[in-house]
């Protein structure tokens, strides 16, 4: 309806681009409408469920408004952000954050038909929400740093932390052991009994404090104990703890929680008891009974007193009349042990560090040699105090447990790629090299791969009408034939016995009968195929070249102001750039080099077109078109 009515007002309009303004126009002032008739019912009603919503299109935009309003006021409602990350389009979102805030109009929520980043005024004037600031485009916004305008509201000993459209304060200090920081920045007493953090006893109840706690025992004591750290009653000593107990005259004599006091009679001294009447003091016999007052030492009854006679290694103390044991090693530190001196009641023991055996005098150390017990998996060497395994060539020893050898992989070293020109296999102790099966034989030196040259040996199958051109690991059977006009003038080779072995190339000379003017016109003079055989380049540093084509112009003398020149150019089959040619003088005469300026992977075939071209003051005068066959190998060299 909304679209309709719009239609309908500018159906006057002949203009198409008026046309689609004014339509354009009409519809946004219309959705604007809708949807402030959703905000204002999400805000007055909290629901946005009526029978006056139809299928409509105004009826979608103004319940998409409430919906979306109703979202924002629910995030408020619940202390949410109003800057949800919910995916909800950019109208809904707006409007979401607008009811969330409450306080933004319809203008504000809709953002002015689109034009501005956050908020439209009115006029076409734009604004920003809280925390941004507007940018030179006056359209789009962007954030307020309130910690380097000085904005914030921080207090003393917190640091201020800029966040998108708003800031946050954070605390310099920790709280400390027993507080924790609330979500308003303060410090909070953890109280460890509800939290159960405590770490009282199941006999103890937890009291909290401030930043702390402790711990009280269930069980209270009665009268005449003391409770201690563990929770256990201990008897009070009345007569200790407290002055004058007893009357003057009488004793006090302490009892389990309790005391008592009795007449002062015949108090004996040390050494000596009561006699069976209770009328004197006798000497007490401190040597009688099983061990005596020695505890298995010589004892000697004194009157009052006694005197232990100590064994060897022990020595009599005085004030706690006891026989102690004599360190020996602390008194004659470095003079009874070679290395370490152990102590042990009323002697001592020598003993050696590792690597040492004791000797028969006790005291002593002499080396004691590893290697008899074989600790090494392969070689072992005995030194002053230790031993040292090693390994024999091909292995090394463990990190691990510096005895076991182990193999080395001498084709996963980093230089590994480099020890065979194929294929590295690697055996216990040693390694050794293979070559492709077909096509290559190992060289003397074990590690190279040599080419079979199938047409030297005569192991080829080419036909008699074929010429065999030998490649790396292979052979190719090629049959040449001159174009018309053109006539073969024979191939290079070498003599072998009754044979002529071709090393590589086929030239076909033009020759034109009289009265062929176009054939005498041509000026290609002769054709050309060479065939060569290359191998993928390990390292590829720098251009390598490849063919020399050798000319017999001179670079200097009578043509050396230009008459006569030669000119080397590729023609086809460098598709990939990986060849050029280049020209350069040798022995005085122009020669074309061909050069591999790219690395090329093989298995790879490819027909490498050149024309050398010789030049006179009046243009061409002829030139030789040289057909390159070029076969590189599958493997590194």
């Amino acid at each position: 309806m909304c679209l309709l009515t719009c239609v309908c007002v500018c159906a006057c309009v002949g203009v198409c681009v008026c046309r689609i303004v004014q339509e354009q126009c009409c519809v946004t002032v219309l959705e604007d409408s809708m949807c402030t008739t959703g905000i204002n019912m999400a805000k007055e009603r909290s629901s946005c469920y009526t029978d006056q919503f139809s299928n409509s299109c105004d009826s979608k935009t103004t319940k998409t408004c409430c919906d979306c309003c109703l979202l924002g006021k629910a995030a408020q409602d619940h202390d949410l952000p109003c800057d949800h990350s919910l995916a909800l389009g950019y109208q809904c979102g707006l409007v979401s954050r607008a009811c969330c805030l409450d306080g933004a109009s319809l203008n504000d929520t809709l953002g002015g038909n689109g034009k501005c980043a956050h908020l439209c005024v009115g006029n076409g004037t734009c604004s920003c929400f809280k925390g941004f600031k507007l940018r030179p485009d006056a359209k789009n916004c962007n954030d307020i740093n309130e910690c380097l305008l000085g904005a914030s509201n921080c207090r003393l000993g917190e640091r201020c932390i800029n966040t998108e459209g708003s800031f946050r304060c954070q605390r310099e200090v920790s709280c400390g052991t027993g507080y924790e920081l609330t979500d308003s920045n303060n410090c909070k007493d953890i109280n460890e009994c509800e939290t159960g953090t405590h770490n009282c006893v199941p006999d103890f109840e937890c009291q909290n404090t401030q930043g702390s706690f402790r711990c009280h025992p269930k069980v209270k004591c009665g009268a005449g104990y003391i409770q201690d750290a563990l929770g256990s009653c201990i008897d009070i000593n009345e007569c200790l703890a407290q002055t004058g107990p007893c009357h003057p005259g009488q004793v006090c004599i302490n009892s389990r929680g309790s005391y008592t006091c009795q007449r002062i009679s015949v108090n004996c001294g040390r050494g000596y008891h009561l006699n069976v009447e209770g009328t004197r003091c006798v000497d007490i016999d401190e040597c009688k009974g099983p061990d005596g007052a020695c505890s298995g030492h010589g004892c000697i009854n004194l009157v009052g007193s006694f005197r232990c006679e100590c064994a060897a290694g022990y020595v009599f103390n005085s004030i706690n009349r006891v026989c102690e044991d004599v360190n020996e090693c602390m008194h004659y530190p470095g003079r009874l042990c070679a290395h370490k001196c152990v102590n042990n009641q009323g002697s001592y023991t020598c003993t050696c560090t590792t690597g040492f055996k004791l000797s028969p005098d006790g005291r002593n150390c002499n080396d004691l040699n590893e290697c008899e017990a074989n600790p090494c998996s392969q070689e072992c060497a005995n030194v002053y105090g230790s031993y040292q395994c090693y390994c024999r060539r091909g292995y090394q020893l463990s990190d691990v447990d510096g005895l076991t050898c182990e193999d080395i992989d001498e084709c996963a070293l980093p230089t590994g790629g480099h020890i065979c020109a194929f294929r590295c296999h690697n055996t216990g102790g040693s390694f050794h090299c293979s070559c492709p099966v077909k096509g290559y034989t190992l060289a003397a030196n074990g590690r190279s791969c040599q080419d079979v040259d199938e047409c030297v040996t005569g192991t080829h199958t080419c036909a008699e009408n074929q010429s065999c051109f030998n490649v790396q690991g292979d052979f190719r059977c090629l049959s040449f034939e001159c174009p018309t006009n053109y006539q073969r003038i024979g191939e290079t080779g070498t003599d072998r016995g009754d044979e002529t072995v071709p090393t590589g190339t086929i030239r076909c000379m033009k020759s034109c009968q009289p009265n062929d003017g176009p054939c005498n016109r041509d000026p290609v003079h002769s054709l050309s195929h060479t065939f060569i055989s290359m191998a993928t380049l390990r390292d590829f540093t720098k251009p390598e070249e490849i063919v020399f084509l050798r000319t017999t112009v001179p670079a200097y003398g009578a043509y050396q102001f230009g008459t006569f020149d030669v000119m080397f150019e590729i023609q086809g089959g460098n598709a990939d750039q990986a060849f050029d040619v280049v020209k350069r003088i040798e022995n005085g005469v122009y020669v074309g080099v061909v050069r591999q300026v790219k690395p090329i992977i093989g298995p790879l075939n490819l027909v490498l077109k050149l024309a050398m071209i010789n030049l006179n003051s009046q243009g061409v005068s002829h030139q030789s078109v040289i057909n390159i066959h070029v076969s590189v190998s599958e493997f590194w060299f």
